[in-house]
């Protein structure tokens, strides 16, 4: 296979995986470690990549990936960690979902769930949840942002203000090894700190990508969450920071 279709494939792998390795490319396409090594240096000069020990991870930014991408990306891990948190979702409670493909798929798998309130800045939990009778939705008001129907800026953190939940789920961009929870939009980080404090509990989903990428603009810790819900295990430090915390980590 040429470097012309490789390298469209090695972008697809990392977009999946979160990252790629030299000696397991290499295996893929039945190359040369030299070869892939080249792939990895054309595709990190072009800002496509960034290089690490061993291979590369898609590239550290100030912007995110685009939404109808990173909906289709671990769609299968999505939908099992989306699972086991709304199995831990009791009926007849207020609940917070926040932006993001991972809330999004929360939201599908609580259209059985009945007697509840839900408050959302995210428009399309709002139409998933409209399918669910016996669940009232209030969305927040906001700055629409267009690329992913996310509603941020000042009078969605006011409206947020008017709840206490019961319990929060939320998603970020990017899991920090030290535990922060990191994001893109310096707009939307405002709310969800507002969302953390109007929450007796709160639940993270995540997926294992989120450890291989990173975001300029801080949320807040894994220390301030009841648990996090994942289909990996955490580095072996993280997972041990969590116990210190008492964050539960739910493997799905």
């Amino acid at each position: 296979m040429s470097q012309t279709f490789r390298q469209p494939e090695i972008l697809e792998i990392a977009r999946r995986d979160g990252k790629v390795t030299v000696e397991g490319l290499a295996a893929h396409f039945g190359v040369t470690l030299q070869t892939i090594r080249r792939d990895l240096t054309d595709l990190a000069e072009a800002g496509r990549l960034e290089r690490v020990h061993g291979g590369a991870i898609l590239p550290s930014g100030v912007a995110n990936i685009g939404y109808e991408e990173r909906r289709a990306l671990h769609h299968d891990a999505k939908t099992a960690i989306a699972r086991a948190c709304a199995a831990e979702v009791p009926e007849k409670i207020s609940l917070f979902l926040n932006i993001g493909t991972s809330t999004e798929a929360v939201a599908r798998e609580l259209l059985g769930h009945r007697n509840m309130l839900v408050v959302t800045n995210n428009m399309n939990v709002a139409n998933i949840l409209a399918a669910n009778a016996d669940c009232e939705v209030i969305v927040t008001g906001g700055n629409l942002r267009r690329a992913d129907g996310g509603l941020v800026g000042t009078l969605a953190a006011e409206t947020i203000r008017q709840f206490k939940f019961d319990l929060a789920v939320i998603g970020c961009s990017a899991l920090d090894r030290d535990g922060d929870l990191l994001d893109f939009d310096i707009q939307e980080v405002g709310v969800s700190q507002t969302i953390l404090r109007q929450s007796r509990k709160t639940f993270l989903v995540a997926d294992h990508s989120k450890l291989s990428r990173s975001a300029p603009a801080r949320i807040g810790s894994l220390s301030q969450l009841d648990a996090v819900f994942t289909d990996r295990s955490l580095p072996v430090d993280l997972s041990r920071a969590c116990e210190a915390w008492q964050t539960r980590v739910v493997l799905a």
